[in-house]
């Protein structure tokens, strides 16, 4: 069998292949393992009696939330080190964890996507695979099939641009106790509760006494998230507002980086959940906000990953090739 994970900052999803076939599938909170390594000796404790057999695994492939080097791996928002030499398995590959979705996104199907711009698709052209969630992940995809190659690197680090009055008040807010302040600072599920904090300081919107007790619990970004998409809390609701035009502008000038007429894909694990408000216009329009440089990126089909998979099916796909 293959075995292909996707190892993220809060959650990581494991499975194991036959063929294109997925034999058995969990996920796991990570935070309640001290490593990588005993998230996956308990992975294959359970395989073991789901498939009342010890897995015979062939090779492994697991993408990372992190930097990638040499076969070992540092994930950026979880204290773990991964080595692939110390996983006690034969053939195993690390990648960065957007470097693995892009190795899917030639096998979703119409369903896994929603379109917020068609576009003018070019063939051949770049694509680009950018994702909020814990952190933001960003990757580059040239070419497809055999001749596929994808530039992975870390594009959520690059330093945040405000487009306007309010993201400039928001990046002196965030300067203050950040220091120097990155994309995924504002673009990213903290993020998301950053921009909450910051506007709930400026006494411009009101906060009801429900949000507030459950994103004191710990539960900000999804709490947040539900408040305006259910309840209409209107400070949920300018946080939420303000998050998409930040990430609209930052995918927007990661595609313009490449001109990726070949499609711009967003993953992750928010926008899925935000649907809606991300058909709503607000994040196309950051995204189409390029000055001379507009119609440049007018070209540029934008898509919402809805398929949680894609991770884990890219690093399958990997493995595979």
């Amino acid at each position: 069998m293959l075995l292909a994970g996707d190892v993220g900052g809060t959650k990581a999803l494991l499975a194991l292949f036959d063929g294109s076939r997925a034999r058995f599938e969990r996920r796991y909170p990570c935070r309640e393992f001290a490593s990588f390594r005993a998230l996956l000796d308990r992975f294959l404790v359970d395989a073991r009696a789901a498939l009342d057999q010890a897995p015979r695994i062939e090779c492994a492939s697991f993408g990372v939330a992190g930097p990638v080097s040499g076969g070992q791996a540092r994930l950026t928002n979880l204290a773990w080190q991964i080595d692939a030499a110390d996983l006690g398995l034969p053939n195993v590959r690390l990648l960065n964890d957007f470097e693995a979705g892009a190795h899917a996104l030639d096998a979703l199907a119409a369903a896994d996507l929603a379109t917020l711009q068609p576009g003018a698709p070019l063939e051949g052209a770049p694509r680009l695979l950018i994702g909020a969630g814990t952190g933001l992940g960003v990757a580059f995809l040239v070419g497809r099939g055999r001749g596929l190659r994808v530039v992975s690197g870390e594009g959520g680090h690059v330093a945040f641009a405000p487009a306007d009055d309010l993201q400039d008040a928001l990046w002196r807010h965030l300067r203050t106790s950040l220091g120097r302040v990155e994309i995924e600072h504002v673009v990213s599920g903290a993020g998301l509760a950053r921009i909450y904090a910051f506007l709930g300081s400026t006494g411009r919107y009101a906060e009801s006494a429900a949000t507030r007790e459950t994103v004191a619990a710990g539960g900000a970004p999804a709490a947040i998230a539900h408040a305006a998409l259910a309840a209409g809390d209107a400070l949920a609701s300018a946080a939420l507002d303000l998050f998409i035009a930040c990430y609209g502008a930052a995918a927007g000038d990661c595609a313009l980086a490449v001109l990726a007429r070949g499609g711009v894909y967003v993953a992750g694990g928010i926008a899925p959940g935000v649907l809606p408000r991300m058909r709503a216009g607000g994040f196309i329009a950051a995204f189409n906000a390029k000055g001379a440089f507009t119609g440049a990126v007018r070209d540029c089909p934008v898509h919402v990953v809805t398929n949680e998979r894609l991770g884990l099916l890219g690093a399958a796909a990997a493995a595979a090739a």
